[in-house]
């Protein structure tokens, strides 16, 4: 299987999972979503918006780059990411919907990129300011690493408001495979 066909199932996963996780948390009290949850991030609320980050830090990095015919216009309707707190929304409807945004955007992004990208190398600045140069294809499964790391923080929150949230196996959520 290529990188490609490989990210392409991921970004498939990437979109339903959060789909399914956000149904869950939109069935939360604001006061749920906003209580501390003695966790990496404080609330339920941060841990979208970190997720948020993350996927606008990396994709902006790419694109930046002009990999996979993505470009840094693309990003003209998204907020412009600064650090691993930020904040963009407190109301989990408007992260909803600024996820399903971004989800549809890395869809798009994979179904551009090729195997001969994934192995270009790209040059940024991390939010430290520090120059790092890494291959595309790495940079690209760490969107879908840190998305499922701090998923996974977020399900265990959800499980201590006993939250069904489903199952979140790959070949479940994304039946068809790659």
């Amino acid at each position: 299987m290529s990188l490609v066909k490989n990210f392409q199932m991921l970004a498939r996963y990437n979109q339903r999972i959060n789909n399914q996780l956000l149904t869950c948390c939109l069935t939360l009290s604001n006061a749920q979503l906003t209580a501390n949850t003695n966790s990496f991030f404080p609330t339920i609320i941060s841990y979208w918006n970190h997720l948020l980050f993350g996927d606008l830090i990396l994709l902006g990095r790419l694109a930046k780059n002009n990999i996979a015919n993505i470009s840094i216009d693309d990003f003209s309707k998204f907020p412009t990411p600064k650090s691993p707190q930020d904040v963009y929304y407190n109301n989990l409807a408007d992260i909803a919907q600024l996820r399903e945004q971004l989800d549809r955007l890395i869809i798009q992004y994979c179904q551009q990129l090729t195997d001969e990208e994934c192995r270009q190398s790209i040059n940024y600045q991390t939010t430290e300011g520090q120059p790092m140069t890494k291959v595309v294809a790495d940079v690209t499964q760490h969107i879908f690493n840190h998305q499922t790391h701090h998923r996974g923080q977020l399900t265990c929150i959800l499980s201590q408001f006993n939250v069904d949230y489903g199952s979140m196996d790959l070949p479940v959520i994304v039946p068809e495979g790659s």
